[in-house]
């Protein structure tokens, strides 16, 4: 599969784009969150940017029934790299509960809170987008 990344034209700069709900779409995910960060030369951020974006396709994937997802990758301000995944379900993600059994699931959003600088939900009439974003230096 070829991977690529097209720029917005307007607003902040950003690329996105819409995959399969399937597991399989996990790895395009990467690949794309790979050539957004390469574009703007943030290849530091790549290991981050890529397990961040895991966890967010798998969380779509398997706690919704929407048969698409969006990865959306952008720069809300010089300081910030956003990773978001859109589905079309409007139920929010719930961190696990201190307790609860983390030894064969349940640790996605505690490794999304841990990677990323901040994270939370846009929530839209028709779903939502649950995002993550990662500091990164202004360049000079």
């Amino acid at each position: 599969m070829i991977v690529s990344a097209q720029p917005r034209p307007i607003g902040h700069p950003g690329y996105s784009e819409t995959f399969p709900a399937s597991e399989e779409s996990a790895e395009a995910a990467r690949k794309f969150v790979k050539t957004a960060l390469a574009a703007w030369h943030l290849e530091e951020l790549t290991d981050s940017g890529v397990l961040l974006v895991t966890e967010l396709v798998a969380n779509a994937i398997k706690h919704t029934n929407t048969r698409n997802i969006r990865v959306v990758v952008s720069r809300p301000s010089e300081r910030f790299v956003r990773i978001g995944v859109v589905d079309k379900a409007r139920a929010l993600p719930q961190m696990v509960k201190p307790g609860d059994n983390l030894l064969t699931s349940g640790r996605g959003l505690l490794l999304i809170d841990a990677l990323a600088e901040r994270w939370g939900t846009d929530v839209y009439r028709w779903g939502k987008q649950v995002w993550a974003e990662l500091h990164c230096e202004p360049t000079a």
